[in-house]
């Protein structure tokens, strides 16, 4: 009986850590994306966000470069710096080699 609890507490715990690990705004990066960087870029979002893979985005993130690359691929754009971790979001979420593609 005890087991049982335990499993059922761990699952309800893995679930909710999962939940909230999986409440990342793609959706919000990608409407950041159209609203403020399009135009300025000339291109459309899939091709924004191919520029790298997913393990390339990663890395730019952690080397805290993610926002001069933003102005590397797209000098033009200017980007607030509290829209960026949307905005890592959605170009993780549809990195090269994802097989995710934008709607924008």
């Amino acid at each position: 009986m005890n087991s049982i609890k335990k499993i059922t507490i761990m699952g309800l715990l893995g679930l909710a850590v999962f939940s909230t690990a999986a409440s990342a705004d793609v959706n919000r990066g990608q409407k950041i994306y159209i609203k403020k960087l399009k135009s300025a870029c000339g291109f459309d979002g899939a091709h924004f966000a191919m520029k790298h893979t997913q393990k390339e985005w990663v890395d730019l993130k952690a080397a805290g470069k993610f926002a001069e690359e933003i102005t590397k691929i797209c000098p033009k754009g200017q980007i607030d710096p509290k829209f960026l971790p949307d905005l890592y979001d959605f170009s993780y979420h549809y990195g090269n080699g994802s097989g995710n593609v934008p709607s924008c």
